[in-house]
């Protein structure tokens, strides 16, 4: 392909309004920032605890750089698995009440890792249509035979699970689907792969530090533990830093420790990230008002747009995805909030279907109610 040719694939990007833009970030990220030389309230990011630029933790990560430098400096299997890595891996599974965790350097990685070391050729996995594109990779690096179930659609998933004589059998699903802040029926997911001797992989990205009674996610959302379980979360969204993580049965682990490539031929992560993160989770555990505040924050935002003419699509999540249709009428809304100092991102295909373009609104605890009726009025008056 010639560079003209990539030129005119640009030009009809733009001419449907398909393309991305990268903004420059000013300050740390919180609800409130300067981008690109303004000033705005952003509802874009995944910080939903507000820990990204918290006190404590850029503290930790400076003890975390003078304890452990700041590389490395080799891959875990090597000599790059140090005891800040050791202390979060097992500071995770408690967090979650698994037996044992691993952790990888991102929830891309983590998916690829384990995706690929949990089935082949001759395996069948069995996906949300509306997974992560990491997860859909991932089935296709794999070589196992890839069967997607319309959204949420339990009778279809069990019509292919009946139908399948895979040698092995996975179960894939987001735990919060990152477009439509929807929640997957966990307990009903692992009622099937019982029944039908599968596995289940729950990715938890957006759900991990928002969900459950205590924020551990959806395994505590759902009351849900099974040795059939391989439970996958972030650590670049609630949790405020960077990376992933695995949590499973210690068979589970291990045999991701010895065929898992996304972690076997990889640097492991800088081993400050890991000091900080361990004292995230001590933040998550121990302030509960948080998450408190996150959900009032969501109750306001749509009681707000109740009767406003807008169409906020179903979810009890941070995520609060605005229907518009068009993507380029998502983007021009998009600007004119823009224009009022309000953030938000409009969603387009291929991310979503098209005549499904959206204002993905994401909220965080960083957010104040004022923030929140700021937009509500913006929206009202547009």
């Amino acid at each position: 392909m010639s560079p003209a040719s990539l030129a005119a694939e640009l030009a009809s990007l733009d001419a449907e309004g398909l393309r991305r833009r990268r903004r420059v970030l000013e300050t740390p990220q919180r609800a409130h920032v300067e981008v690109d030389g303004c000033e705005y309230i952003a509802f874009c990011s995944n910080d939903y605890l507000g820990l990204a630029a918290h006190p404590q933790l850029v503290e930790a990560a400076c003890e975390g750089a003078t304890l452990h430098g700041v590389g490395a400096g080799a891959s875990h299997l090597i000599l790059g698995h140090m005891r800040a890595h050791h202390n979060l891996e097992l500071a995770l599974g408690a967090f979650v009440r698994m037996p044992a965790a691993l952790l990888f350097s991102s929830g891309y990685m983590a998916n690829l890792g384990l995706i690929t070391a949990l089935v082949g050729r001759g395996d069948a996995i069995f996906a949300d249509k509306l997974n992560h594109a990491s997860l859909n990779d991932a089935a296709l690096l794999s070589r196992a035979e890839h069967k997607r179930y319309p959204h949420l659609d339990l009778t279809a998933l069990e019509r292919l699970l009946r139908g399948s004589s895979a040698r092995t059998k996975v179960i894939v699903s987001d735990a919060v689907f990152s477009m439509d802040g929807d929640i997957a029926p966990a307990r009903e997911l692992l009622q099937l792969a019982e029944r039908y001797d599968a596995w289940l992989v729950l990715d938890d990205a957006h759900g991990f530090g928002i969900l459950g009674a205590s924020g551990r996610g959806i395994l505590e959302y759902a009351g849900i533990q099974s040795p059939r379980i391989a439970y996958m979360a972030t650590l670049g969204k609630a949790a405020g830093v960077y990376g992933a993580f695995v949590s499973g049965e210690p068979e589970l682990i291990e045999t991701l420790v010895q065929r898992a490539r996304t972690y076997i031929y990889t640097t492991a992560a800088p081993p400050l990230l890991a000091h900080t993160l361990t004292r995230s989770l001590e933040i998550m555990a121990s302030d509960p008002a948080r998450r408190a505040h996150l959900f009032e924050l969501i109750a306001a935002l749509k009681r707000g747009l109740r009767d406003s003419g807008w169409r906020l699509m179903p979810s009890d999540t941070a995520i609060q995805p605005l229907l518009v249709g068009g993507a380029i009428e998502a983007l021009a809304l998009s600007k004119r909030l823009a224009q009022r100092g309000l953030l938000v991102p409009a969603i387009r295909p291929p991310t979503v279907p098209r005549g499904t373009a959206r204002l993905r609104i994401s909220l965080s605890a960083d957010h104040g109610h004022a923030d929140v009726q700021q937009l509500v009025t913006a929206l009202g008056s547009l």
